[in-house]
Parts: structure tokens; C-alpha cells; sequence
């Protein structure tokens, strides 16, 4: 059998090597001040709290992120390897979908005070379809380290051949080119 989530600890928390005393600092975490500016979003974003930005949740099996949607945005479809995600609809409407493993797909519409839970590993996306008004969730995982794995990122920025892409797809290796294109940051 095999299992991909966070071990048991033997204490009552891990403390980092590099953290040479706990107080109660080690158990807060501050960033999700900024969220409190009340500035809208102008694109999708995501705030974090997971074992990375907040080392106290090391073996505690938690982590939460805030997802700010400005209107008609999306986060693409993407999976967290790791855990589950119950996703909390603070403010606004979104469009959400999960897909089994039989490659059926799963949606909802939902409104302020709505909650849905994403399987571990399963590939979802949410998508806020109001085009002049924003939305704002609140995502629980049950891993202080859920992962993340961005299909369009993960197909076409890992540097996987075109002419694989193109075969995969079923589709010639200009169609392929332009969507890396499309996916590729600028350059700073």
C-alpha cells in the first residue's frame, strides 16, 4: 500500500533546525495581513499558509490559502497530490470542477456561505464566471504540505518535445508552440 501524506510526529510539534527558540511567535503567522487592505483583486492570487511560509505547521497535517479572483478569472485546472482541499466561499460566486478518476466531471456553482471539497489528487479548477464583481475563498488542506501540480504549466513549461505534445494532443506542433508561448512568464 502506499501513501502520500504527512507522517505522524511523536511530539507535540517539530521545530526547525534553524529556529533557535519558540514562544509564541513560532505559533503565528502574519501573513494574511496584507489581505486585510481590502484592495480588489486585478487577477487571480493566491496567499498561503503552508509548512513553507509557516514552518510551526511541520507534522501538524494542516495548511490554508486564501484565493483572491478577480472578475472572469480562473485557477487552472491543477491537483494537490498530497491532500484534500475543502474550499470555503467567503464572498461572490464561483464555477468549480473536479474530475474522477474515470475521467468524469464533476460541477457546481457556488454562492457566499457554500463550501466543496476537493479528493486528494483529483484534478479541479475553480473559475469566477461574474465579470464585474470579484470573489474570495478560503481553501483547508489536510497537509501542512499539500503540493501542487498546474496541468498547463506542468504540460507545457516542463520542457516536454513538442512533437510529443502535438502526437499527445492530437494536433500539429505550431498549435503546441503557440500555447507555450501563451503559458511562458514574461521576461523581467
Amino acid at each position: 500500500m502506499t501513501s502520500a501524506g504527512d507522517p505522524d510526529i511523536t511530539s507535540d510539534f517539530v521545530v526547525p533546525l534553524n529556529v533557535t527558540a519558540v514562544d509564541g511567535n513560532f505559533f503565528t503567522f502574519t501573513g494574511m495581513r496584507a489581505l486585510m487592505s481590502m484592495d480588489l483583486p486585478m487577477a487571480f492570487k493566491v496567499t498561503k499558509a503552508s509548512a513553507a511560509e509557516f514552518p510551526a505547521l511541520i507534522g501538524q497535517s494542516v495548511s490554508m490559502a486564501v484565493l483572491e479572483f478577480s472578475a472572469g478569472s480562473v485557477n487552472p485546472p491543477h491537483t494537490h497530490p498530497r491532500a484534500s482541499e475543502l474550499l470555503f466561499l467567503l464572498y461572490g460566486s464561483l464555477e468549480v470542477g473536479v474530475v474522477d478518476t474515470t475521467n468524469k466531471l464533476f460541477t457546481q456553482t457556488l454562492q457566499s456561505g457554500d463550501m466543496f471539497v476537493f479528493p486528494k489528487g483529483l484534478v479541479h479548477y475553480q473559475y469566477n464566471a461574474n465579470e464585474t464583481d470579484i470573489a474570495i475563498a478560503i481553501s483547508a488542506f489536510g497537509s501542512a504540505s499539500a503540493g501542487l501540480v498546474s496541468l498547463p504549466a506542468s504540460v507545457f513549461t516542463a520542457g516536454i518535445d513538442s512533437g510529443i505534445l502535438a502526437k499527445s494532443f492530437k494536433t500539429n506542433v505550431s498549435t503546441i508552440e503557440a500555447l507555450k508561448l501563451g503559458l511562458t512568464p514574461p521576461k523581467a
